[in-house]
């Protein structure tokens, strides 16, 4: 029997990062003659077990084989979602000599499921690998939520655990299911998947969960008008972050505002001050943000706290945040919103669904102020090669004066799985060479410098 189609076409160096099913691309004459194929090159090969037969289609949904691999594969649990078959204890039952205990006419699909691959994968960094401790690692709730969505998280690390070099960069497959038929079945899942990515909390390594983010909120993808492409056409210059939208970015300044009260609140229950004489919290603050300069007014209203933009628009926001929480969800115009929160220095960095911004939240009088503070330009790292991932150096293809042109093999770099070729951006001289063959390197750390 055939189980449906899995659309694995969103990959990126011919790695699967997201996967669905059904595809949005296929009908179900296609669905029919490609899992009738299938089950032929089972049949023809005598093979009696779970298995994934690969094909790619063409814009015509011609389909044509591409390999067959003979066991489960990663996404398999979208595949167990919406048929609600457990896969693995089939495999079990059948190779305990047992018959299957469905026929083809009993395979039913429901639903919609998608599944997001979290990596140890720096995005920010051409997504190359990130080891370290994984200091903080808290998946969002699994099971089925109010609104028949269902998330799954299969996962085989946890908090304390380390992401070593030596192993490949998946630490967790995210799924989420939505019941219903068609596209908005689809859109639920999706909308599920975003809020599930919200919720989940990674800190310690680099990781690809801003850019699956990302990927939830492109319109492209949210269509279907998925290829193998995707990735290549979306982002052409790597991956930076989401920036905010004027609304987004309005909502990420209400956030701030509140986080900000209530850290001015604590602050004014200090024990031990003369009564009567409890520090006023001012109302007026300057959020700046991505860049963006936001005056605001922030008063008590009946829906919590509301906050006033000094163009008359407004936003009610409202949150059980208290300081110390890294977590936390913000109802925003009446949206439910999860965002990541922490200190970054006098700011709060915030995250949601892709996007990463410092928020400083500071009086009208030390805004204007801080406008005139010089900003610090980063290190000049121009004549330097510096290692791009945590791994080990297998080979220096040049040494100490020798002139290299541009795209010039330099080393090479090992790091989970994958051997990474650095080479030259321009023509220049070896000045130094400061990094050995063998020798394990820290994200970076310098291995030559150039004249």
């Amino acid at each position: 029997v055939y189980l449906g189609e899995r659309e694995c076409s969103i990959q990126r160096r011919n790695q699967k990062v997201i996967e669905e099913a059904p595809s949005p691309f296929l009908d179900a004459a296609t669905r029919k003659a490609m899992g009738e194929q299938a089950v032929a090159l089972g049949k023809a090969v005598g093979y009696f077990s779970a298995g994934t037969v690969e094909f790619i289609v063409d814009g015509n949904r011609n389909f044509y084989f591409l390999e067959m691999n003979t066991r489960l594969q990663v996404e398999h649990p979208v595949t167990e979602l919406i048929t609600g078959i457990d896969l693995v204890e089939e495999m079990i039952r059948v190779a305990a000599g047992e018959k299957l205990r469905f026929t083809q006419d009993e395979v039913k699909l429901n639903g919609w499921a998608i599944e997001s691959r979290l990596y140890a994968e720096d995005p920010y960094r051409n997504f190359l690998p990130s080891i370290g401790r994984l200091t903080r690692y808290r998946p969002p709730v699994e099971g089925k939520r109010d609104d028949g969505t269902i998330v799954r998280n299969d996962t085989g690390v946890f908090e304390g655990g380390e992401i070593s070099m030596y192993y490949d960069p998946m630490i967790a497959k995210l799924c989420t299911f939505a019941p219903g038929e068609g596209a908005p079945a689809r859109l639920a899942a999706v909308e599920a998947m975003g809020r599930a990515l919200d919720d989940f909390e990674v800190e310690g390594i680099g990781h690809n969960l801003p850019f699956l983010s990302a990927v939830m909120d492109q319109e492209r993808f949210r269509s279907g008008a998925l290829t193998t492409a995707y990735i290549a056409e979306e982002f052409p210059d790597g991956f930076a972050g989401v920036t905010p939208s004027d609304a987004d970015a309005r909502k990420l300044a209400a956030v701030a505002a509140l986080i900000n009260q209530s850290v001015q609140r604590r602050s004014t229950l200090i024990s031990g001050s003369l009564a009567n004489h409890q520090r006023p919290i001012g109302a007026d603050w300057v959020v700046t943000l991505a860049g963006l300069t936001l005056p605001l007014h922030v008063r008590e209203g009946a829906d919590g706290t509301v906050v006033e933009f000094d163009d008359g628009t407004s936003l009610a926001v409202s949150s059980d945040w208290m300081p110390g929480h890294l977590h936390a969800n913000f109802a925003v115009a009446g949206t439910s919103i999860g965002v990541k929160v922490s200190r970054s220095g006098t700011g709060w960095r915030l995250r949601w669904r892709g996007m990463d911004v410092i928020a400083h939240v500071r009086s009208p009088r030390v805004a204007a102020l801080a406008k005139l503070m010089p900003v610090k330009l980063p290190p000049d790292t121009s004549k330097m090669l510096l290692c791009p991932m945590p791994g080990v150096v297998t080979s220096i293809l040049v040494k100490e004066g020798d002139t290299v042109e541009a795209g010039q093999s330099l080393a090479t770099v090992e790091a989970m799985k994958m051997e990474n070729v650095l080479r030259a951006e321009r023509k220049g001289t070896v000045k130094r060479v400061a990094a050995t063959a063998g020798e394990s390197l820290a994200v970076d750390e310098l291995i030559m410098e150039f004249e």
